[in-house]
């Protein structure tokens, strides 16, 4: 008598979901769907054990009952030791995944965007796993609002460049049109000599930890300079001389 196979659950899809810079009432309609649809919500997970972008999400959507995975990350600047850590999340993930649950992993602001959940996609990917990415709003179009201004004209050039690289920077400043310095608190005493330099500090601004309670807001860097601790979500705008 032939014994019948059990068959096995197909595998989760995992979610690369945008929640946004900060402030809950920012997450998507879309994205709090996914949340509450998805059994597993995965969040990167600080060494102090802060999980900053599951706390923003709590506040738009129920997450009740569900399986919360903390992902650890690194800040090392080597990519062989990133590349490690991500290799580590996504076989975190993949169990799920392999259970036949869907995993929704939080990224602060959009996914497109200097998004670690996009690492993880891309391994789990090779590894023949379905994959989707949920947008959100980013940290840059959410600082521009708070400060009250437009990224762009109907001509203008927008260039969306990470602060923290100086070697790049002086470059990146000559460019015509808005600038957008992402990340850039880590750096901020040198971003702010190149800014001087260019002539462009009174056209700056900035805003830091956008939306959050502690957030700092700068809309005249050559009028309020920023602080050396600025801190890692700090973006500042580079308007063109009008």
């Amino acid at each position: 008598m032939e014994h019948e196979t059990a068959m096995k659950p197909a595998k989760g899809v995992y979610y690369s979901v945008g929640v946004g810079p900060g402030d809950p009432e920012l997450i998507t309609l879309k994205a709090i769907r996914t949340l509450e649809r998805c059994p597993v919500v995965a969040a990167p997970q600080t060494s102090s054990g802060e999980m900053l972008a599951l706390s923003i999400a709590k506040q738009a959507a129920d997450l009740t009952g569900k399986t919360i995975l903390p992902l650890h990350f690194t800040m090392a600047r080597d990519k062989a030791i990133q590349h490690a850590a991500h290799e580590t999340a996504a076989a975190q993930v993949r169990q799920y995944l392999d259970a036949g649950q869907d995993v929704a992993m939080l990224n602060l602001g959009d996914v497109s965007v200097y998004a670690t959940a996009l690492y993880l996609a891309e391994i789990l990917k090779e590894q023949g796993y379905e994959t989707r990415m949920i947008p959100g709003v980013t940290s840059f179009c959410a600082v521009a609002a708070r400060l009250n201004t437009s990224l762009t004209g109907i001509r203008t050039p927008l260039h969306i460049l990470p602060g923290g690289d100086l070697d790049a920077l002086d470059e990146a400043l000559a460019l015509p049109g808005t600038k957008v310095l992402m990340k850039s608190g880590r750096q901020m005493p040198a971003v702010l000599e190149r800014l001087a330099a260019h002539g462009l500090l009174e056209h700056s601004g900035m805003v830091c930890n956008c939306g959050l309670p502690d957030e700092m807001v700068r809309p005249d860097l050559s009028q309020d300079a920023a602080p050396v601790d600025a801190g890692y979500f700090a973006t500042i705008i580079v308007k063109e001389e009008e």
